[in-house]
Parts: structure tokens; sequence; C-alpha cells
């Protein structure tokens, strides 16, 4: 561990068990980032009128060649949720008071937010499918999905792997699905680049939203949007700007309104391509074997910690990629106690006495409310076994305090 995790500008005194929430870029990486902004600063005109563009480009085909999707049906974004918002915002104006706009309730809080406020402009509705946790099979995620299925959704929002319970949803009979009624498919990819092997344009859907930030480890900010062909003279940025009337030689409408948001730091987009290329050489085999490593590092910490915490497996591990929740016991106070200083929303205080006490850095969630509860485990080339152990024998000293 301790050779990969140089390559990281983590504290090597906390135990960084929580590589899902917000990635972390690799030093070499954050070199070449300093490297073009301080080159955007020297001449800012120059750079990001006649400089930028390439070198975005060569990061789109590197990302599009991974994740199998043609450069020219990908927009490069802040992050998923950026993706999500500008599919729902630009697809509202066919919405009308009877449709639906289907969502899951272990979808991402910020998605199915986004899928609310849509709903409230236009009248439309927010069905909600309940998919349960624990759960046996990947078959009860497709049941619950088709089950909550109308004659008036319009739009569904699935993930590929959800964030709080750190499931792989089975896209490849979801997808068919839904499409065989008539409904448009956003997949909710935020986890996935890096973390499964991906075939986008396969897959059918009609948007494909993820981050880069997380498992391909780029700069914070960078994200991508895949948008089907037959869909783009639909799809607007959430900024409109130039490109809205400035069209490019050799580019289709689609990348002249999306590519250009107006002023903003380019080198997270462009950082992409370096991310990959880092990745990819961590291990014989490039980032497939890490893929590969890290779920079977992933899946043992979890076995590890439920045999430690004598709770039951809550998930198949054909569900399972690089994140994994366990289901603690049930809060035992009466309301959940939370420190509801952080952002964006109250942590857990069994959270905070973890880190604060046990250098252990690990998100609790709500089950899916209180008192049920449950923690999530990353898996990355900086981890090993030995953390999870000690993430253990920390959680059994917490509970036996009766946090």
């Amino acid at each position: 561990m301790d050779s990969y995790l140089e390559k990281w500008s983590l504290d090597p005194e906390i135990d960084y068990l929580n590589h899902g929430a917000f990635g972390a870029c690799p030093i070499v990486v954050q070199l070449r980032q300093q490297e073009l902004r301080d080159r955007m600063e020297r001449e800012p005109f120059q750079f990001l009128t006649r400089v930028m563009q390439p070198l975005i480009d060569e990061s789109r085909e590197a990302l599009g060649n991974l994740i199998g999707a043609a450069p020219e049906n990908l927009a490069l974004v802040g992050n998923a949720t950026a993706g999500v918002n500008a599919v729902l915002r630009s697809r509202d104006v066919e919405l009308g008071p009877k449709d639906e706009i289907l969502v899951t309730n272990l979808g991402y809080n910020a998605c199915n937010n986004a899928a609310r406020y849509v709903a409230e402009r236009t009248g439309s509705v927010v069905r909600l499918a309940e998919i349960p946790f624990p759960l046996s099979s990947s078959e009860e995620v497709v049941t619950a999905i088709e089950a909550a299925v109308t004659d008036q959704t319009r739009i569904a929002i699935v993930d590929h792997v959800t964030s709080g319970t750190g499931l792989k949803f089975p896209l490849e009979q979801i997808v068919p699905m839904l499409k065989q009624r008539g409904i448009e498919v956003i997949v909710d990819g935020a986890h996935a680049p890096g973390m499964v092997p991906l075939a986008i344009e396969a897959l059918g859907a009609d948007y494909y939203t993820g981050n880069c930030h997380k498992w391909l480890c780029a700069p914070k900010g960078a994200g991508f949007l895949y948008v089907a062909p037959e869909h783009q003279d639909k799809i607007a940025p959430l900024v409109i700007s130039h490109g809205w009337n400035t069209p490019r030689q050799g580019r289709s409408r689609f990348s002249d309104v999306m590519d250009w948001p107006g002023t903003l730091d380019p080198t997270p987009w462009i950082c992409v391509k370096e991310a990959i290329e880092f990745v990819d050489s961590l291990l014989p085999g490039g980032i497939n074997a890490l893929m590969q490593r890290n779920r079977e590092l992933v899946l043992r910490g979890r076995n590890l910690l439920v045999e430690q915490l004598g709770v039951p497996v809550p998930a198949p591990d054909d569900m399972i990629g690089s994140l994994a929740t366990i289901k603690l016991p049930d809060d035992p106070s009466r309301e959940a106690r939370l420190d509801r200083t952080t952002t964006p929303s109250p942590t857990l205080l069994i959270q905070e006495q973890l880190f604060r006490r046990y250098r252990i850095d690990v998100p609790f969630f709500s089950l899916p409310s209180h008192p049920e509860r449950g923690f999530r485990i990353s898996a990355q080339a900086y981890n090993d076994l030995s953390q999870y152990d000690r993430l253990g024998e920390a959680l059994k000293e917490l509970l036996a305090e009766g946090l």
C-alpha cells in the first residue's frame, strides 16, 4: 500500500477508506493541472481561444475510448449531477401534469432533487421505485423499477452504481425494459468510470453521465454527459453561451453549445487524459486489472467486517464494484444523532467520532431512515486489508459505547 500511497498527497496518518465520496487526485495529475493553470495565466487569451480546445478534444477522445462512446457524443461537464440537470432542464418543455419522472429510493439525493424541481415547475409527478436494502438478488432491482412504471412514465433516472448503498444495478436488463415502454433513460453513472467496464453506446441508454474525479482520479470538476445522437438537438447546457449562435467549422451543434459555458478553469477536463494514463499504469494489465483488484479487495474487506461485527452480508457479490455498504445494528437513540455543521448535509456522530478518535474516514448513512443505518467502504490502489480490520475493531468499541 505504501508504495501506492506515495503517488497521492493523502495524509498517511489517516486510513482513507472513502475514495468513493470525492475521489483523490494523484500527485502527477495535480502537477499537470498546475502546469496548465500556469500556462493559462501567462497568456489567458491565447490559452482559452487557441490552446484549450485541442487539449480538451484529446481528453474527450481518451475518455471516449475508455467508456465506449464516440467523442462527438460526449460533452464535458462539471460532474454527474450537472449532467442530470442539463438533461432534465432541457426536456422539461415536454412534460405536463399527467407525466411522470421515475427515480429510485436509492438514487442520489441531488439528482432526485433535480427531478423534484422539474416536477414542481411542470406540474408533473416524481414516482419513486422502492428498492429494498439489504437484498438478495439483482432481480429485486429490476422488479421494483418495473413495478413503478406506468403509462405516464416519460423519463427514468437509474443509477449504474448507487452512492449510499454501493450497488451495481443490472442495466443490461433495466435499460431495454424501460426503452421498450417508450421511456427515455438517464443513467447516473457517477461512480462507474474506472470502477466497472463500460460500453455506453452498446448499453442503449438515451443519456449517460459520469464523474472522472472519482475512480479515474481526475481533478474535481471533471465529468461528462453522453447524449445519443437522436436527442442532441434537444439538449442545452445549463449555461447558454456563445456557442448558441456561433458555429465552428467541423463541429456539431451539440459540441458548439456544450463546449463553451463561459470563462472557467478548463484544466480538470484537460487532465482527464493524464488521469486515465495514470490509473492505467498502476498495475500490469492496466485499468481493467486495477478495477478487478479493487473489487476483490472491497469484497474481502466487506466479508471481514461483517464477520467482526456479526451482521449479515447485505447484497450479493455480483452487485459489488469497488464500493460496499454494510448495515449496522439500528441506532439505539430515539433520534438520529447528527452533526448539523457539516456540508452538504448532517453527518452521523459515529462517523465524526471514528475520524477524530481513530483517524479512519468512512461515510455513514441512514438506511433508509432512522433508526436504520450503515457505512460504506471503498477500495483504491492505496488501500489494503489491514485498514478494514482496524475499522472493524474501532467500530466494535464505538458500538459498545452506545453510539
